[in-house]
């Protein structure tokens, strides 16, 4: 299933300055900081997100958003569904992918350069939107 393009884009923009790899999981598109997944643009629409799970249960209060379930499985405990009307507007897109990389930041680095992790790359302003598969390169700016 393809995900959101248009979300996508949008998740990058606030990724600005972050270093991030782009991979497809989970039906989406899954945006890793030092390896761990911060948010994923899905594939049914809304944004996956990483939290820390001693949060989850503050945050499920929050309007459009709920507990992420996978194939009829409990629901996961510090990951959470976001619709996309609580992420229609640039504000509350920042916030969650904020929270999203907060998280991820906190966690032991995965990424190891030896290892295929799809496109890595810093984004910046110039390369926010879509480029062709690049594979794995460190960015140097």
């Amino acid at each position: 299933m393809a995900y959101d393009e248009d979300l996508a884009d949008r998740v990058r923009e606030h990724l600005v300055g972050t270093r991030v790899t782009e991979k497809k999981m989970f039906g989406g598109l899954a945006f890793l900081v030092d390896g761990n997944m911060a948010v994923a643009a899905r594939g049914h629409g809304g944004l996956l997100v990483r939290v820390d799970p001693s949060e989850s249960d503050r945050l499920v209060e929050e309007p459009g958003v709920e507990p992420m379930q996978m194939g009829g499985r409990a629901p996961m405990t510090g990951w959470l569904h976001v619709a996309a009307e609580a992420i229609a507007d640039d504000e509350s897109l920042d916030r969650w992918v904020q929270r999203g990389v907060r998280y991820a930041l906190s966690l032991p680095t995965r990424w190891r350069p030896s290892a295929p992790q799809g496109r890595v790359r810093r984004i910046s302003r110039s390369n926010a939107l879509p480029v062709g598969r690049v594979g794995l390169e460190p960015t140097t700016d």
